[in-house]
């Protein structure tokens, strides 16, 4: 027997950061939108705990025990007192260290498929619980739609979204190490007061009536680590103006980078944007999506 989850990508459409904690992390304003790119996640029974992967970039997905998905499946066969023997085979297609929340997708459609497959009727709740403490952006890879994180990102409420708002998204040549970034976010903010994070109504308000033209206004300056990636990874200005240059209403850095996003009109305006930038010589492959998508599901 095997379940197979199928589990969206998402992009920050909002991202405000507050000054590094005591513990080194930072408190968030994480508004998470799931996006129609998804991974799918196969656990099968077996007589050991074995990790596969194919898709695009499936060589850059470690297949050791520090993989998300197996991570997912030891917490759970530990809390509910049983051996984690499943082969855990993960279908890629959201892009690999692109700043989507890939491995944070694989370890809740690992979570939710061993859940399924062994029966052990956790709640959501306990499932949200383990999500928090495999990753910051995990908890949310659970439940889709559209969410505000707080705290480090795992707190999550979640949003009304009154429509589809169609997104491009370009792919960097190379990464960028997210601890990396808020180091950068630090350096950068040295000597200055760094405000409480706090969500945009104006954003949370255009997502609940579906304005994409309200949204754009919101989007523009909504990553405070985008000055960080660019500080880091200073090509990327590059991907953003060619987006721009194609009509993009709001250009972004999704999240820590380097994935680049674009937020379009419609579906031919997505098609447009989307030519240009292949065109543009700026990026290494370019994705459409539409959000928002719904979180981890059973298929």
């Amino acid at each position: 027997m095997s379940v197979t989850v199928r589990v969206p990508a998402k992009v920050n459409v909002q991202l405000a950061v507050g000054a590094a904690r005591p513990d080194g992390f930072h408190d968030l304003a994480n508004v998470f939108l799931a996006v129609g790119l998804y991974d799918e996640v196969t656990v099968t029974a077996a007589d050991g705990l074995r990790v596969t992967c194919a898709g695009p970039d499936a060589d850059q997905v470690p297949l050791d025990r520090t993989n998300l998905a197996a991570r997912a499946a030891l917490v759970l066969a530990e809390r509910y007192g049983r051996d984690a023997d499943v082969h855990i085979h993960i279908a890629k297609d959201i892009p690999v260290a692109g700043g989507m929340a890939g491995g944070s997708a694989d370890g809740a459609g690992a979570l939710l498929a061993c859940d399924a497959l062994w029966g052990t009727g956790a709640s959501r709740e306990e499932l949200l619980d383990i999500c928090a403490g495999l990753g910051s952006d995990v908890p949310f890879s659970l439940v889709g739609g559209a969410a505000l994180g707080t705290g480090r990102g795992e707190k999550l409420t979640e949003l009304e979204v009154g429509g589809s708002f169609h997104w491009v998204f370009a792919m960097a040549s190379r990464g960028l190490s997210t601890p990396a970034v808020f180091r950068e976010f630090d350096r950068l903010g040295e000597g200055r007061e760094i405000p409480e994070p706090v969500a945009s109504q104006e954003l949370l308000d255009a997502l609940a009536k579906g304005d994409v033209d309200a949204l754009a206004a919101a989007v523009s300056d909504s990553n405070d680590l985008q000055p960080a990636a660019l500080s880091l990874f200073p090509e990327l200005a590059d991907t953003l103006a060619a987006g721009r240059a194609a009509g993009a209403l709001a250009t972004l850095v999704s999240g820590s980078g380097p994935t680049t996003a674009f937020l379009a009109r419609d579906a031919e305006s997505a098609d447009v944007i989307a030519g240009a930038l292949r065109a543009s010589g700026t990026c290494r492959t370019v994705r459409r999506a539409a959000g928002p998508a719904p979180g981890a599901t059973v298929v």
